[in-house]
């Protein structure tokens, strides 16, 4: 199997998962015990990790608080402004591209009576930051935007965002998801006030996540999601879940700057050789700002589902992990004026540290006779080919 679906989840990292086996097995302490040496020692495991992510981020470790992952976050951090801050508002703005986890949560709360506005996207992907003044108002309580987007690699200008945010008072929670990992962030200089993503997104393991919270002269008030005891400073009750927690604090001490231009470096050689030898086929967003791991490309007449179908030793992806299950075009790639037909014949490869060049070479070579074998026996490709389809 070559693995291709890195934004879906990532394999986890060797030196993660030996710092994790100790806390499985050996070390199974309670952090909340502290009477006796194990809860000790979990409670001291999780607060190095804590560090680690605080010096990462470059904030301070009693910002960050651990979840079960992003989409526990997203709930969290929407539901839990909204709850605290209607007494000044209602309105939040976000985007017609955001993840499931935010349009999901949004549409629930506006049910409720919030008012979200749904900023647009160019057909690159990008939101237009006057459009995102403009409609603010002495309502607006949250600017919820993502960092990177996970179907097109899109970069958000978060530092511009954050200023506008910091300009009018209102708070900005941004969705790092894709973000950790491939780019550089120094929370400390970019006035983010609300900051989650997953440890499995880094090499690190499943359902586990962060979010840094920003310690303001008035404190941001979110709601807790789930109750009951005191832990991570009554933001988010449960039992630590010590094995998980060490690993994401491990995940992200071993990042690398050098694992992020090699990788730079394959999805440019994938992208030339793919434009070069197949025929109609687009990069898209190709000249936006991306992350350096993802492209979305556009095999014109080809449906992703057949041409995934027919590759059963390439791990792909036609979307958003969270919606593969659903038959209707991407809501990312409509939002970016594409045709049902076009964002039904786009497919999303994403690279990790991991991925060989002579892995890719081959995914190249499957897909050109893949891709012939499809267009040859499909009437509607030869009908485009004929200029009978545009």
């Amino acid at each position: 199997m070559i693995y291709l679906d890195n934004n879906a989840t990532t394999r986890i990292d060797d030196t993660v998962l030996e710092t994790m086996l100790p806390y499985l097995k050996e070390e199974y302490g309670n952090a909340a015990s502290i009477q006796h040496k194990l809860g000790r020692n979990a409670h001291q495991a999780i607060e190095k990790a804590r560090n680690n992510i605080a010096r990462h981020l470059q904030v301070q470790a009693k910002e960050i608080f651990f979840t079960s992952g992003s989409t526990e976050s997203i709930s969290t951090v929407l539901k839990g402004i909204c709850e605290r801050y209607n007494s000044i508002g209602n309105h939040i703005i976000t985007c017609q591209t955001e993840h499931k986890a935010v349009l999901s949560t949004c549409e629930a709360l506006s049910k409720k009576g919030a008012n979200i506005t749904y900023l647009a996207v160019d057909d690159q992907g990008n939101i237009n930051l006057e459009e995102l003044r403009n409609h603010i108002t002495k309502d607006t309580i949250l600017i919820c935007l993502m960092a990177a987007n996970n179907e097109t690699g899109i970069i958000h200008p978060i530092a511009e965002i954050a200023t506008i945010c910091q300009e009018k008072g209102i708070l900005f929670f941004c969705d790092g998801t894709q973000y950790i990992g491939k780019e550089n962030i120094n929370l400390s200089a970019t006035p983010i006030d609300i900051f989650c993503f997953s440890a499995h997104k880094f090499h690190g393991p499943k359902g586990i996540g962060a979010v840094y919270i920003r310690r303001k002269t008035k404190p941001i008030q979110i709601a807790p999601l789930i109750m009951g005891g005191k832990q991570e400073n009554s933001f988010r009750a449960g039992t630590h879940n010590v094995p998980n927690i060490v690993g994401i604090g491990t995940a992200i001490e071993v990042l690398s700057n050098a694992d992020k231009e090699q990788i730079a470096e394959l999805r440019n050689y994938f992208e030339k050789r793919i434009e070069t030898e197949i025929d109609e086929c687009i990069v898209l967003a190709k000249k936006a700002n991306r992350i350096a791991n993802t492209s979305n490309i556009l095999f014109k007449y080809v449906p992703n589902s057949q041409l995934i179908a027919k590759l059963p030793n390439i791990a792909l992806s036609s979307g958003s992990a969270c919606v593969s299950g659903d038959r209707n075009p991407s809501h990312v790639l409509k939002a970016m004026h594409l045709s049902d037909n076009d964002a039904l014949s786009c497919i999303r490869f994403s690279l990790s540290k991991y991925t060989k060049k002579i892995e890719l070479d081959t995914v190249i070579d499957e897909l050109k006779k893949t891709i012939h074998k499809i267009r040859m026996e499909s009437p509607i490709w030869q009908m485009y080919k004929s200029g009978l389809l545009h």
